[in-house]
């Protein structure tokens, strides 16, 4: 029986370390009261974070996606800060790892453990990549993650195809939306209506047609952001 796979600790000391040089105290009160954290912010920019992680992993490449795999979880679990946890989703841009569904159980503990938009919308398109390479497996789990307790996987549910534009299963995108339509959380509501907005720019005529489908359960806050740029067009015809 092989042993688990190793974190790639030059990986994990170049991110901490590198994070710690950039760090921003001015904007790291600001940064984690927006948050609402309880875990200290270094007050690094986003694309900062992103470039950190990236030059880290390719100064010293992940042997395998295992490695990978651990080194992402070693960064998550044991983060004393936000940015930690930032590099920490960054790395799985990887390509080594952007079809491997092995990579699904990571993504539900970043969900279930991070439990804030930041991280779940942070991993929203690693998961429609797996629902890219893997349709039935991830089909079923992104039904399933629709009428989860944990409203954060519901949320995810609905933005998993945020970006995929023409590539957009209609049916699974509605599928997701309607056990949630009546769903009084913020984050749900907020999800519906900027998963529909967006797809309101691929096609306009099936947003709409859902939204008068709905409308007697569909939120006011849901509407109001699916139809946001099609009200805008329709003002200036």
């Amino acid at each position: 029986m092989e042993s688990p796979a190793t974190s790639n600790t030059e990986v994990l000391a170049t991110i901490r370390s590198e994070l710690r040089e950039h760090a921003d105290p001015a904007r790291a009160a600001g940064a984690q009261a927006y948050m609402r954290s309880s875990l200290p912010s270094l007050g690094v920019r986003v694309p900062e974070v992103r470039r950190i992680a990236k030059d880290a992993a390719a100064a010293a490449p992940f042997r395998s996606g295992e490695e990978l795999r651990a080194t992402v979880l070693d960064l998550w679990r044991h983060s004393e800060v936000r940015e930690e946890r930032y590099a920490a989703i960054d790395l799985t841009a990887n390509r080594m790892v952007s079809r491997d569904l092995h990579m699904l159980p990571v993504y539900e503990e970043i969900i279930r453990t991070g439990a804030w938009w930041d991280f779940v919308d942070g991993v929203s398109g690693r998961i429609f990549g797996l629902l890219q390479a893997h349709r039935e497996e991830m089909t079923a789990v992104l039904r399933a993650w629709s009428t989860d307790e944990d409203f954060w996987f519901r949320r995810a549910s609905i933005i998993a195809q945020l970006k995929a534009k023409a590539a957009t299963d209609t049916a699974l995108l509605a599928a997701v939306i309607e056990p949630n339509l009546g769903d009084g959380e913020f984050f749900v509501r907020k999800a519906i209506g900027w998963a529909l907005r967006e797809y309101a720019k691929t096609s306009p005529d099936w947003v709409a047609a859902f939204v008068a489908k709905h409308s007697a359960v569909i939120s006011p806050l849901s509407r109001r952001e699916a139809l946001r740029r099609l009200n805008g067009r329709a003002a200036r015809r």
